[in-house]
């Protein structure tokens, strides 16, 4: 396994009005995600989801538990790249431009053709004829794209990504779903991938780690059983896609049905 969560648990406090007041964003959480696996968490809104992702990129610390992230190369740190909602980009540099400055800054990358580099993932994401355009001369689904480049480009051994499609239009979504499993099938990387999308999560992913709603439980994590490579229109008209959207809706279900229950008796 590359990373591995032990009774993990991140508790948020604050003082307001002189009191201390604590959130608890997830509790004991407990699993394991495989070397190149391409692993989904999926859950209600305010279930740690966000949380959790940043805590395993460092970005924050938990409150108590165990969080183990094993190198691939122990002659090195372990690297993760992190793609959030929004795409991140520089915008006073063109497409090609924010690439290469995140290679300028990586130490691994001393010595190769960084030219080369950009070119290749410019390439991958379908961008080449855009590369010296600014990010506010690109669409958003053009900009997604980058921030996805520049990540793989980057070599991280494990990719981390924060609904990185949830404001993008529908088709635009489903064309990056493509093109992020054709890049991610060529470079082998281990990613994590938060989503609240059912259909997202059933059609990327190898497991989804389903979360219960606040504070963030681990509900169950459930094998998706689909044939790879996998295209959208042809793999949801097969029964066995239908049956595990049907079983993410019905766990998911569970949920959101307290919340339900109550504004049922408050009408």
């Amino acid at each position: 396994m590359q990373v591995s969560v032990t009774h993990l648990s991140k508790i948020f406090s604050r003082t307001f009005s002189r009191k201390e007041e604590q959130t608890v964003a997830y509790e004991n959480l407990n699993f394991h995600i495989k070397q190149g696996e391409f692993f989904c968490i999926l859950g209600p809104s305010g279930c740690g989801k966000t949380s959790l992702l940043r805590t395993i990129a460092g970005l924050e610390t938990a409150t108590s538990g165990e969080l183990n992230i094993q190198p691939l190369n122990t002659s090195r740190p372990i690297s993760i790249g992190m793609v959030f909602q929004e795409h991140g980009l520089f915008p006073w540099m063109t497409a090609g431009d924010n690439i290469r400055f995140l290679l300028e800054n990586n130490v691994h990358m001393a010595g190769r053709d960084l030219d080369v580099i950009v070119n290749e993932f410019i390439s991958l994401v379908g961008l080449t004829k855009f590369t010296n355009y600014f990010p506010h001369q690109l669409s958003g689904g053009m900009r997604q794209r980058v921030s996805i480049a520049r990540s793989f480009a980057n070599e991280p051994d494990i990719l981390l990504m924060d609904e990185p499609f949830v404001f993008l239009d529908y088709p635009t979504r489903c064309a990056l779903h493509g093109l992020l499993l054709e890049i991610w099938q060529r470079k082998k990387k281990t990613l994590v991938f938060v989503t609240h999308d059912i259909e997202e999560a059933v059609f990327l992913a190898d497991r989804v780690l389903v979360m219960n709603a606040h504070p963030g439980t681990v509900k169950t994590i459930i094998d998706i059983n689909l044939p790879r490579p996998r295209e959208f229109l042809a793999l949801r008209k097969l029964p066995a896609y239908q049956d595990q959207v049907s079983e993410l809706m019905e766990l998911l279900h569970e949920e959101y049905e307290p919340f339900n229950a109550n504004n049922r008796q408050s009408a």
